[in-house]
C-alpha cells in the first residue's frame, strides 16, 4: 500500500540528526516516503533542541512557522519530537494546539504508530511490528560517504549549567557488537568516515562498569573494510585516559582529532561548574596529547558568562586560548537553564556582558585559526572531496582530517578533477580563517 510522504526539520546537535534518521527509518520500513521536498510532504517531523535558551527559541519559531503553513492548507500532520518535547510536552500541546502530537524522546520507538494515527492511515501496523520495524536501518541524511554513530544515550557528568541530563536522562550506552554490526552496515552502503558521538564518549561503558569500553569498540571498528577515517567528537576531559590517547596514536584508521570540550581554564569556574578536571589537569592533557599524537589537530569548546565567571577569569580564559593556540574552537555564552544547579548560582552576569565576552573569545581565536591555517600552505593533505562548493560550482569541496563536518571550515579545490566520496591527495597554496585552498596533485 503506497502511503502518505513524511517532510523532516532536523533541529540542534549530530546526535539529534542520529534520531531523526533511525524514526526516518522505522518510518521507511512501514511504507513511508521520506521526501526534502517541503511542498510534497503530507505531514512534518519536526526534531527539536532545547539545550540552551537560543535553540528552544528556535525550536519554537520553527513550529509556529509549520502552523502557518498548516493554517492554510498545506498540511495533512504535524508532529514535533525530541529534547523540547521531551521536556515541554504538556505545556506545548496546551499552547500549540495546531500540533497533533508532541512526542517525548522516550515514545520516539512508536513514531509509526503516531504517524498512522494522524494521518489516519487504514489497515496501520501492529504496535509491536511498528515499534520494531528496522530500527538498525537509520535513513541516512548525512552524505553517503561520512555518518554518525552515536555510542550512548544521555549523561552522567551533572555539570551544573546543563539540562542534558534532566531531558535524556543518565548515561546508558549500547553494546559493542551492536555498534560494530551498525557500523559495517553503514560502510556497506558507502560510508568511509564514521564520526563517534555521545554526549561524553570517553565515558563509554561506565554505566555498565565497563569503563575504558571505547577502546576495544574503536579496535572492532578499524577492523571493518572500506572504513578510512574514525573521528572522535565529545570526549570529556574527566575521562580522557592514557590508553585512548595511546591508542590514538597507534591506530592509524583514527584521524589525528580530537574534540575535548573543556569549557573553562579558571579553576574557581571549573569547579563551580561542577567540573571535576581543574586548570592544572587540563594543561597536561593538551601537553601530553600534542606529545603523543603526531599531527594532532585539537578543537575545544567554551563557556562564557558562567555565574561569578569575573574579569580576572575571564582574562584568564583568554590569556589561555592565546597560549594554547587550538586549531578550532567554539564558544557559546551561559544560558540560564531552568532545574540546574547553576540557574539557582548568584552574581549572574549581564547579557551584554556576556555578548561581549562571546565576541572577544571569537575574535581572538578566529586569528589564531588563521595563523594556523596559513602553517599548511604547501603541505599537501589527503582529502575527502565532498562536492562542488556550496559557494560557487567553479570550486570543488573537501576535508582535510583536521575539519570536521559543519563546524570546521573546508578545503576548497581550484584545479583537478575528483570523485565525490573519494580521496584525494591536495597541495594546499592558500589559507583563510576557517578554509584552506589547494588543488589536486
Amino acid at each position: 500500500m503506497k502511503r502518505e510522504k513524511i517532510g523532516l526539520v532536523s533541529l540542534g546537535c549530530p546526535k539529534n540528526l542520529v534520531d531523526s534518521e533511525e524514526m526516518l527509518g522505522r518510518l521507511a520500513g512501514a511504507g513511508y516516503e521520506f521526501t526534502s521536498k517541503e511542498e510534497e510532504a503530507d505531514l512534518i517531523l519536526i526534531n527539536t533542541c532545547g539545550f540552551i535558551e537560543s535553540a528552544k527559541e528556535e525550536s519554537i519559531d520553527t513550529i509556529l512557522s509549520y502552523c502557518e503553513r498548516r493554517a492554510h492548507g498545506g498540511l495533512k500532520g504535524l508532529l514535533v519530537t525530541g529534547c523540547l518535547a521531551e521536556r515541554y510536552a504538556g505545556e506545548l500541546q496546551s499552547e500549540i494546539p495546531e500540533v497533533d502530537r508532541f512526542l517525548p524522546l522516550r515514545e520516539e520507538k512508536k513514531i509509526v504508530e503516531v504517524v498512522d494515527r494522524i494521518l489516519s492511515v487504514k489497515n496501520p501496523l501492529p504496535e509491536e511490528a511498528a515499534q520494531t520495524a528496522h530500527p538498525q536501518k537509520r535513513t541516512i541524511l548525512t552524505p553517503f560517504y561520512t555518518a554518525y554513530l552515536k555510542i550512548s544515550e544521555g549523561c552522567s557528568n551533572r555539570c551544573a549549567y546543563c539540562a542534558i541530563p534532566l531531558i535524556r536522562g543518565p548515561q546508558k550506552s549500547r553494546k559493542n557488537q551492536d555498534l560494530v554490526s551498525e557500523a559495517e552496515d553503514l560502510c556497506e552502503r558507502g560510508v568511509r568516515e564514521i564520526i563517534l558521538i555521545g554526549q561524553d564518549i570517553a565515558g563509554f561503558g561506565s554505566d555498565r562498569r565497563e569503563p575504558g569500553n571505547l577502546i576495544p569498540l574503536i579496535r572492532g571498528l578499524s577492523q571493518i573494510g572500506g572504513l578510512e577515517w574514525i573521528r572522535l567528537m565529545y570526549v570529556h576531559p574527566d575521562h580522557l585516559t592514557h590508553d585512548l590517547i595511546t591508542l590514538m596514536a597507534e591506530e592509524p584508521k583514527i584521524v589525528p582529532y580530537l574534540d575535548l570540550p573543556i569549557q573553562h581554564i579558571n579553576d574557581a569556574v571549573l569547579k563551580s561548574m561542577n567540573r571535576k578536571s581543574g586548570s592544572s589537569a587540563i594543561r597536561e592533557q593538551i601537553k601530553k596529547l600534542r606529545k603523543a599524537v603526531q599531527g594532532l589537530v585539537l578543537r575545544t569548546t567554551l563557556m562564557v558568562g558562567f555565574p561569578g565567571e569575573t574579569e580576572d577569569a575571564f582574562r584568564e580564559l583568554c590569556g589561555f586560548v592565546s597560549e594554547t593556540r587550538f586549531d578550532h574552537l567554539g564558544a557559546f555564552a551561559y544560558s540560564q537553564e531552568e532545574g540546574t544547579q547553576a540557574a539557582e548560582l548568584p552574581d549572574q552576569i549581564a547579557d551584554e556582558i556576556k555578548t561581549e565576552r562571546l565576541n572577544t573569545i571569537l575574535n581572538l581565536q578566529a586569528g589564531i585559526s588563521k595563523q594556523k591555517n596559513r602553517g599548511r600552505v604547501g603541505t599537501v593533505q589527503k582529502v575527502l572531496v565532498e562536492g562542488t562548493s556550496p559557494e560557487t560550482d567553479l570550486l570543488l569541496s573537501g576535508r582535510y582530517y583536521g575539519q570536521a563536518p559543519e563546524i570546521d571550515g573546508s578545503v576548497l579545490i581550484n584545479k583537478g578533477d575528483a570523485v565525490v566520496g573519494e580521496f584525494f591527495n591536495v597541495k594546499i597554496t592558500d589559507a583563510h580563517e576557517y578554509d584552506l585552498i589547494g588543488e589536486i596533485v
